[in-house]
Formats: C-alpha cells, sequence, structure tokens
C-alpha cells in the first residue's frame, strides 16, 4: 500500500505552543478513508474537543467528497471521533479541564497497515510577542542558510 499521504496543520507549530504528543486513530466511514487517500483532506482550522461523555472528537476537519461515490456520500465537515486509550484520555481530558490547554491536530498520515491516523498535541496560545519572536528566529535562520550557502559554493 502506498503511503504518501500526509496532511500537516502547518499554522499548529506558529499558534501553539506544542506539549505532549499522541498519535490517535479517526472513526471514518468508506468514502472519507477514499477521500483521505486521494489526498483531498484539510485539519488547518479543526480542533478536538470532548463530549458529554469523554470522547475526544476532531472538530472543523474538512474532507471533500469522494469523486467516484454515489448519492451515499459523506458530509465534509463532520465531527469524527478519534481513538485513544482511556488513560490517555484522561490525561489530556484532565490537563484541558485545569490548566485551559487546547488539544489541536498536526497531521493526518496512514500507517504502514493503511489505517488512517491523527497526530494531535497538547497545546498552549502563543502571545503576540511570542510569534513574533518565532518569525524573527526563522527568518535568522534563513539569513544563515544563505550565507553558509554562498560561502559553499
Amino acid at each position: 500500500m502506498q503511503n504518501t499521504i500526509n496532511i500537516k496543520n502547518k499554522r499548529a507549530r506558529f499558534e501553539y505552543e506544542l506539549m505532549d504528543k499522541f498519535t490517535a486513530g479517526i472513526v471514518l466511514a468508506g468514502t472519507e478513508i477514499k477521500a483521505i487517500r486521494e489526498g483531498r483532506a484539510s485539519i488547518s482550522e479543526s480542533f478536538c474537543e470532548f463530549n458529554d461523555r469523554d470522547e475526544l472528537f476532531v472538530i472543523n476537519m474538512q474532507i471533500d467528497e469522494y469523486s467516484h461515490a454515489s448519492h451515499f456520500n459523506h458530509k465534509p465537515k463532520a465531527e469524527r471521533k478519534l481513538l485513544l486509550q482511556r488513560r490517555e484520555l484522561k490525561k489530556l481530558s484532565k490537563e484541558v479541564k485545569a490548566s485551559g490547554l487546547t488539544i489541536v491536530p498536526l497531521r493526518v498520515f496512514l500507517n504502514e497497515r493503511g489505517l488512517a491516523k491523527m497526530q494531535i498535541a497538547l497545546a498552549k496560545g502563543k502571545k503576540l510577542y511570542d510569534k513574533r519572536e518565532t518569525m524573527k528566529d526563522r527568518d535568522n535562520k534563513r539569513d544563515l542558510d544563505r550565507i553558509k550557502k554562498s560561502f559553499n559554493n
């Protein structure tokens, strides 16, 4: 099976300070997994939330409709359940309720068995000055790489 699907949330590392990372399974319908295998998904504006029964769901994840499906296609922005071990769910729930952290999806990928997985992270929102610092560090690194490349040639 081809394992080239790697859908990333590039804004998450800029907007949030990431603490712990987890890999979770996703409950998907047949047309949803087929659309993900085509690479037709986006997690750029999505977030994770617990419901009243302490189940974790990803909200606002966009999975475009599968092109070869009939009228039995899925909803593009439906809530999708995430599968984690019970102790991981309890830890995440405790952290979110106690310290006001949030859970953000980082990437969606296919594992070696062809199953869709989502890497999520416990995150704390960055302040504006932290974001400016991140941009400054990124620009400095880019300039240093340019200088190094010019010296090597």
